[in-house]
Formats: structure tokens, C-alpha cells, sequence
């Protein structure tokens, strides 16, 4: 265990992470647990929530696992009922589920895949801060999972980086929303090799490309985004909301 883990910022906290089996969400919710949370995992397969769990039980790491598909109405509701009823209370939302169902461009992309893009992307992490809002408590946090494709959609990620461009906005106008009591950041994770981004690891040629365009000559990992959340989630960041935090290495987004 590192020095970081074994900061305590999260004690007697407790913090939902959706599609947190894996990946990203994975090590966000491992991450908040090691500094004292308690954390609900949760995403679409039972068989991906039990595997989550053992994998962290077998670490010492007690959490707790609920089949929640974001888009499902009433999974997202006994989501965060079931915290409740578990915990009494809510402190942390991490909303970090996405779909990318085509590398096609935007004037070819069929209204199907719009439709799931935009449902998943956008509007499940307004929903779920809907259903969330009323459990949430005086220095309670919200972090939303954008990505850097939101600043300069790629070609091939075109309208999946649109869809992470309006967690941008999201972003800001629920921070004066959910002002003073609540803050909203966001994360924008550069190339992280996950399996949600396996192209990164097929072709050495477009690893490499991307390990070029950072100052830091590497790839991401799931460890460095989890540092960034759970740092914009914790009382550190106290003064900090409305705010995108880019974990890129150095790669091009914004002044």
C-alpha cells in the first residue's frame, strides 16, 4: 500500500461509482475505498459486480456491488436506495459511464447510435444526479468522467468526444446549481489502455502516436485518473467546483 492510499480523506464517507468493475471506475472506487469510504460499485453485469467485489475483498478492501445499467430507470433509483439503506447516507457520485458504439464520422452516424451516445454519455449522468440530489449533504461532491476528446473530437471518436464536450458545460451550470453545499468537478482523462479503449493496445504504431503527443512520453493509467477524482472529491479540493481537470500528459486541449 503507498503513502497516497494510505491517506485516510475518505473516512466515514460514503461514495457511489457507476461502471466501476473496470478500468477508470474500477480504480476510482478502489482508490475512495483504500482511503476510508465507504463504496458501491455498480454496472450492467451481475457477473462483472461479483468479480469486482472478490477482486477488492481479496485486496482486504470491503465494498459493496449493485447491478445498475445507467439508463435503466429504475436500476439507477435502487442504486442509490440500496445505499442508503446500507449506509443512511450519500457524500460522493462519481459519474463515469460511457458507451462508444462506432468510430464513424458524425455525418455518418446513424440516429440509433445518436440516440445511445446521448442517452448513456449526457443525459444517464443528469438523471442519476437527479435521483441522487435529494441524499446529497453539506460538503458533498460530484465528479463527472469526460475525456479528452471533448476539447478536439478526433475523427474517429467524433461524436462520442461531442457528447463529453456537454459534461464540459454539465459541469459548470450544476456547480452553480448545486452550489454551496454540493461541488461539481470533472476529470478529462487522456489515453488511458483500458479495455473500453483496447485500440490502444492493438496497434503499436497508434501507441506510439499517442505516447508522442504528450511531454511525458507515456500513456496514461487507470491510477493516475483515480489520483485526479478522488483529489477533485476529497476536502482538499474544497475550494475548488465548476472545474475540468485534464489528466493528459501534457497532451493539447486548452490554454
Amino acid at each position: 500500500m503507498t503513502g497516497k492510499q494510505q491517506q485516510r480523506r475518505f473516512e466515514g464517507k460514503v461514495a457511489i461509482v457507476t461502471a466501476s468493475t473496470q478500468g477508470i471506475g474500477f480504480a476510482i472506487a478502489r482508490r475512495l475505498a483504500l482511503e476510508g469510504a465507504s463504496v458501491v460499485i455498480s454496472s450492467r453485469r451481475q457477473k462483472n459486480v461479483d468479480e469486482a467485489v472478490d477482486k477488492l475483498k481479496a485486496e482486504g478492501i470491503q465494498v459493496t456491488g449493485v447491478v445498475c445499467h445507467v439508463s435503466n430507470a429504475q436500476q439507477r433509483k435502487n442504486l442509490i436506495q440500496q445505499t442508503v439503506q446500507t449506509y443512511g447516507k450519500i457524500d460522493v457520485v462519481v459519474s463515469n459511464a460511457a458507451a462508444n458504439p462506432s468510430a464513424v464520422t458524425i455525418l455518418e452516424t446513424k440516429e440509433s447510435v445518436l440516440d445511445k451516445l446521448w442517452e448513456i454519455n449526457v443525459k444517464a449522468s443528469i438523471l442519476l444526479i437527479q435521483d441522487v440530489a435529494p441524499y446529497l449533504r453539506k460538503d458533498s461532491s460530484v465528479i463527472l468522467i469526460s475525456s479528452i476528446s471533448a476539447f478536439s473530437p478526433p475523427a474517429s471518436l467524433a461524436m462520442y468526444g461531442v457528447t463529453k464536450t456537454a459534461l464540459l458545460g454539465l459541469t459548470k451550470a450544476l456547480a452553480s446549481e448545486m452550489g454551496p453545499d454540493t461541488r461539481v468537478n470533472c476529470v478529462a482523462p487522456g489515453f488511458v489502455p483500458t479495455h473500453f479503449a483496447d485500440f490502444i493496445t492493438k496497434s503499436d504504431a497508434i501507441r506510439k502516436s499517442i505516447e508522442e503527443q504528450t511531454f511525458l512520453n507515456r500513456l496514461g493509467t487507470t491510477e493516475d485518473m483515480a489520483s485526479a477524482a478522488v483529489f477533485l472529491a476529497s476536502n482538499e479540493a474544497s475550494y475548488i467546483t465548476g472545474e475540468t481537470l485534464v489528466v493528459a500528459g501534457g497532451m493539447p486541449s486548452r490554454l
